[in-house]
């Protein structure tokens, strides 16, 4: 989890337009709201909607579409220790600023959509215990199939908005609805240099109406861009310049097109494939899998490495092979189930820790080329674009100079999936790394790249 207080400066919006934030791709026309297509927005606060998707929302009644918005707390918690208003006085009026927002987003005139909301009244912070009425709440209004649905960024950095933002991208992947996540608080702890996957998000552009129409909601959420009272504990929660970065001309989002999954859904996925079969990628007693792991093995360009990671280790036959060859091997995989069954593979192998992780965002704590071998094996096409860019960028910055990143990727179709074979090894060859090892047949693609620097080469 990442940790930030709205006390700190932050990153600048100046910083975000010098990086090229102004410059991002169109949402796609599958990402538009459009007459019938109804628009589900979850917010875990009132001001998180107006926020991240006050445009949207606009947008969307404008086109004659029916809004709905679902708001899980009344953000009773945002000043605990103010001397003038307990929780319950702070939860009436940030109910009555979110009535005031919403309908500052009405459009006037015949033909516009019906915006309608809910707020659930969750405890503050604790969205993670609650949500399964979340979850009843959303399959409710998400009948139809066309429905689209925004959230919060599911890495947005705060409790709430994270747990809202995954349990949303879970249902959407299972009722095959499109998703658009809009981020918060990422905008204000990122760094646009190390943070890279909101270089694979989309913008909604808005027009001089929609701008004016989103200011005027975000000034009636009073309790959090202005000071409740003078008491220092009554301070504007939202300080200037944290909403310049939603005073843009537009709105950005993550968007997840119906049918696809990324690593969201990696544990359950794999769970289930694991608990199923013993081995479900057939890597025992198959004379490919044994080949191509013979082959990796005899790639590697030292005959020893003292620290290694293996992502996606599944049931840690590579593990094994690969642990002969290294002094220490952190292997990952996102599946417990496939874990249990690695820890007894390599249970006489003492030099090989297992870790459960679903990657790239919860990403081992490993000190910066503090590695020497990372292995990304099978695993990249499991993610999305956005998330393989986080993934190989934390490979790059893990890799001690000399240190050697090895991919080896199925080139064939991968169903149900966003990116294939091809696409993962394209990423990796623009992180600037030099290739040592290529290895391609009809099936499979195999390389090995070397961090420049001072290390073994």
């Amino acid at each position: 989890m990442v940790k930030f207080t709205h006390e700190e400066t932050g990153t600048l919006e100046s910083t975000w337009r010098r990086a090229g934030v102004d410059g991002l791709a169109d949402l796609p026309a599958p990402a538009l709201p459009e007459p019938g297509r109804p628009l589900v927005v979850l917010s875990a606060h009132p001001d998180d909607e107006t926020l991240g998707a006050a445009g949207l929302i606009h947008h969307a009644l404008r086109a004659g579409c029916r809004v709905h918005v679902i708001v899980a707390t009344a953000g009773e918690g945002s000043h605990p220790h103010s001397p003038t208003h307990a929780p319950l006085d702070l939860a009436r009026l940030r109910t009555g600023e979110l009535e005031d927002a919403l309908n500052a987003l009405r459009p006037d005139g015949s033909g516009a959509g019906l915006l309608s909301f809910e707020l659930l009244s969750l405890p503050d912070g604790s969205v993670a215990g609650h949500l399964a009425e979340i979850e009843s709440a959303l399959r409710t209004v998400a009948r139809a199939k066309n429905t689209l649905v925004a959230a919060p960024y599911r890495h947005d950095g705060h409790i709430d908005h994270d747990a809202l933002g995954t349990l949303a991208a879970h249902v959407c992947a299972e009722l095959g609805l499109g998703l658009l996540e809009y981020p918060i608080w990422y905008w204000h702890w990122a760094a646009p240099g190390r943070d890279a996957e909101w270089t694979r998000w989309h913008t909604l552009a808005l027009d001089p109406e929609a701008v004016r129409v989103k200011a005027e909601a975000m000034k009636m959420h009073h309790s959090q861009v202005a000071p409740l009272s003078a008491a220092p504990q009554d301070a504007a929660l939202l300080q200037d310049s944290f909403l310049e970065h939603f005073r843009r001309a537009a709105e950005t989002f993550r968007f997840t097109p119906a049918g696809l999954r990324d690593s969201v859904t990696a544990t359950a996925t794999f769970d289930e494939l694991h608990a199923g079969t013993a081995d479900p990628w057939h890597f025992l007693g198959n004379s490919y899998e044994e080949r191509k792991r013979a082959l990796t093995i005899a790639s590697l360009p030292r005959p020893r490495y003292s620290t290694a990671m293996e992502l996606g280790c599944s049931i840690g036959v590579l593990s094994r092979e690969l642990a002969k060859h290294v002094d220490s091997l952190l292997a990952v995989d996102a599946s417990e189930v496939a874990l249990r069954s690695a820890a007894r593979r390599v249970a006489e192998t003492r030099n090989v820790t297992l870790h459960q992780a679903v990657l790239p965002h919860q990403w081992p704590t490993i000190d910066p080329a503090s590695l020497e071998l990372v292995v990304v094996s099978e695993i990249g096409y499991f993610l999305a674009p956005d998330e393989l860019d986080v993934l190989l960028g934390r490979c790059l910055e893990a890799l001690a100079p000399g240190g050697h990143l090895l991919l080896c990727h199925w080139l064939h179709p991968i169903h149900g999936w966003p990116l294939d074979g091809e696409q993962v090894h394209a990423a990796a060859n623009k992180l600037g790394l030099t290739s040592v090892v290529l290895h391609r047949e009809k099936d499979f693609l195999l390389e090995i790249l070397a961090k420049g620097g001072d290390g073994h080469g």
